[in-house]
């Protein structure tokens, strides 16, 4: 049978590893997994949903609780006036027991929704003259019922407390001859109770567009509720009476309670579906999640109050995390299909990647075989005993034997380790994987030994086959050698390094000793020169003409700058020298102290300055300040001539990071003459122009370059200069 027929029969069948089965179970799964996800969804939702309109209902409840206890406090108000008509002997309190009771309860503050407290009385028409001849008689004026007109029956106001121009307004009112007020008297006239009338519009509104009731309580002479309705028809003297304003009334009642539902109040008495009162909602406000109606029966009127529910997110705030409890479940689904599918394709793959795995490990074989022919180096396993196992024609050509001469020899008796200088090597290394490195003296048959580099690594060998290990060995005699003349090579270049470091120790030294010999022996011969010039021109100069005079000054202001020109280059020596002191620096502080400085050693100049805030950098603060002292007192020069001068410092991001700038409108300079600018002693203006000594921008470029930073400038004659400058906003390195 040939090696084709041979692997085709090893390989098995694929067909029959249909992964459809695998395929339909994850599928079972995803479709289980939604369903019962959305069946847990929808329980939470319906029960969630359940909740809030309990809870909704339980605040209506609240809501609907709360208008009858405000009623009920109106009515014990007014009970208190009732109460007054039986304490007394005459037929009514008077006006101002009346109103002192009024005042006392401070209805204003403690009942907003109360217009006030009054008493009408019940006057048939024969007695209405002698009610008005009495109330005259009694100092209270002429009593004007109105409207005018013949009427069987009468209710005017006599008592109407607190005293605002709407309630004075309101005396004489009949309310007996208004239709609804009157049903309300004559039911608490014949019924003895509290009784609630219809909506009305109350005489204090006047024009107002408002909804207002009247609470009455009946008064009977002689202080008590007769028994029958004969005799209570008979006995009735009037009724204590209580406008109310429903927009107030509703506030007062509910006071500092939450309410977020919307909700409106009926009258519903005999079939009616009246207004009285309606909170404010939005024209495109959201439709309620949840509605609820409401009937109680309030001093004799049937009251129904519709409720609204905010819109449902707000209602059952909670729902939203179902929402995202749903999108979870439905992602734990998808994960769980996906995880079933990958199942299946994996089961599918599992045979496949085996029988290539097989064929791998052959074509492997075949590689590491051919890998040991054929190799540059030499190989060989070795066996648990260090007993050579295979050799390579590589390690036979090394050690100047035949690869079959090599099975079965110890490993260790092909190198010589009794020399003193090779037992270092011999020790070696070993790392975490178990792979030893070291380099041993080789001895080769008929010739020199060698250094070899031998790399031994633990590999497995077949079941039932003793290999232990896999050795390589390199001849590295020449490698060692010449990284022996390297060696020797370092440390000729050490030697030299040390020199040249000597000699620039040495360099800075006579440099300082220059710089003090410039600072302390030179000045000597200039201020002799100084002096001497001066005693000539104030003791002498009578005898001199005025050439002589004018050559004496000259050699005066020869002397100055000389000592000037001293003075500037040993400060640039100081700013090449000085130890750097890092720090964090403001630059927009300093270079307002700087310009501050400037205005107050020329406070005839107007100089519009503009610094950008909060600039900071890594640096050292004396040097930061000599550099923005040059540049900007440059600036503060070069604009002199101008009316319209102009100074800025501020910063531009760059790619490489934040690059500063000083730019003003001065004279400027040719960019033909850029590169001379940060050179010691050159100058682009003439002295006489602009004085200096050509060492400030000097300073600038030495400071910039000592921060690790760089520094360019850019002008145009007459039209100003602009110097961009970097600095290090982190720590320099070490």
């Amino acid at each position: 049978m040939s090696p084709e027929a041979v692997r085709e029969a090893r390989t098995p069948d694929l067909s029959e590893l249909s992964p459809r089965r695998g395929y339909l179970l994850a599928l079972i799964v995803l479709v289980g997994s939604l369903v019962l996800v959305f069946t847990a969804w929808r329980a939470a939702r319906e029960r969630e949903l359940r909740a809030a309109e309990a809870e909704f209902i339980s605040k209506t409840a609240e809501v609907t609780e709360l208008l009858r206890q405000g009623m009920t406090k109106y009515e014990l108000v007014a009970r208190g006036g009732v109460s007054m008509f039986a304490s007394v002997t005459r037929p009514r309190p008077s006006p101002m027991q009346w109103q002192a009771y009024v005042d006392g309860m401070d209805l204003q503050r403690r009942f907003p929704g109360m217009v006030g407290l009054g008493f009408a009385e019940f006057v048939p028409a024969t007695r209405l003259a002698d009610l008005q001849l009495e109330w005259r008689a009694a100092g209270h004026g002429m009593l004007e019922v109105w409207p005018r007109g013949q009427r069987r029956d009468y209710g005017p106001i006599l008592y109407l407390e607190p005293k605002t121009p709407a309630n004075v307004g309101a005396i004489g009112f009949d309310m007996y001859s208004e239709p609804v007020r009157q049903a309300a008297m004559m039911q608490a006239m014949e019924s003895g109770n509290a009784t609630l009338s219809g909506p009305v519009h109350l005489i204090q509104d006047g024009s107002l567009r408002s909804t207002g009731l009247v609470l009455y309580l009946p008064v009977y002479r002689g202080g008590g509720r007769p028994a029958t309705l004969a005799n209570r028809r008979a006995d009735a003297q009037g009724w204590v009476y209580v406008p109310v304003r429903m927009d107030g009334f509703v506030r007062n009642a509910l006071g500092a309670m939450r309410n977020d539902n919307h909700f409106r109040v009926f009258d519903a008495t005999g079939g009616g579906n009246r207004l009285l009162f309606a909170t404010y909602a939005p024209r495109d406000r959201p439709a309620p999640a949840f509605r609820h109606d409401s009937a109680f029966e309030l001093y004799g009127r049937q009251w129904r109050v519709e409720f609204e529910s905010p819109p449902l997110a707000i209602a059952a705030p909670r729902l939203q995390g179902l929402q995202n409890l749903l999108a979870l479940g439905l992602f734990s689904s998808l994960l769980l299909y996906a995880i079933a599918w990958m199942l299946a394709r994996t089961e599918a793959q599992a045979y496949r990647i085996a029988v290539r795995m097989t064929e791998d490990f052959r074509r492997s074989e075949l590689r590491f075989r051919s890998a040991m022919r054929y190799s540059a180096i030499g190989k060989a396993l070795l066996d648990s005993e260090g007993h050579i196992v295979e050799a390579n024609p590589a390690l036979a050509n090394i050690v100047g034997l035949t690869p079959e001469a090599l099975v079965g020899r110890r490993f260790d008796g092909l190198f010589e380790s009794d020399e003193p200088e090779m037992i270092a090597y011999g020790h070696g290394t070993t790392d975490a994987q178990g792979v030893h490195r070291a380099t041993r003296r080789l001895h080769r048959e008929g010739g020199e030994p060698r250094q070899a580099q031998l790399t031994y690594a633990p590999v497995p060998g077949n079941v039932g086959q003793d290999i232990a290990g896999l050795v390589q060995v390199e001849d590295v005699t020449e490698r060692l050698r010449a990284e022996a003349r390297v060696h020797a090579l370092n440390r000729t270049l050490e030697a030299r390094v040390a020199l040249r470091t000597r000699e620039l120790s040495q360099a800075n030294q006579e440099l300082e000793a220059f710089a003090y010999s410039v600072s302390h022996d030179l000045r000597a011969p200039l201020r002799a020169i100084d002096g001497f010039s001066r005693i000539l021109i104030e003791r002498h100069s009578a005898g001199m003409d005025e050439t002589g005079r004018s050559y004496l000054a000259r050699v005066r202001r020869a002397a100055g700058r000389m000592g000037e020109l001293i003075d500037a280059l040993l400060k640039m020596s100081r700013v090449s020298r000085g130890e750097l002191r890092l720090e964090r620096v403001d630059l927009s502080r300093l270079a307002s102290e700087v310009i501050e400085e400037l205005r107050v050693g020329d406070s005839r100049r107007q100089v519009e300055v503009e610094i950008e805030p909060e600039l900071f950098v890594i640096g050292d603060a004396p040097l930061l300040r000599n550099l923005l002292g040059n540049l900007l007192g440059n600036a503060w020069k070069f604009t002199r001539d101008r009316l319209d001068a102009r100074i800025e410092f501020g910063a531009v991001a760059t790619e490489q990071g934040l690059e500063y700038f000083v730019r003003d409108n001065g004279a400027g300079f040719s960019q033909a003459y850029v590169d001379k600018l940060f050179r010691p002693f050159q100058r682009l203006h003439h002295n006489d122009d602009f004085a200096g000594h050509g060492i400030g921008l000097a300073s600038v470029k030495r400071i910039v370059e000592r921060h690790g930073g760089s520094i360019r400038a850019t002008g145009e004659v007459g039209k100003g200069a602009t110097f961009w400058f970097t600095l290090p906003r982190e720590k320099l390195g070490e």
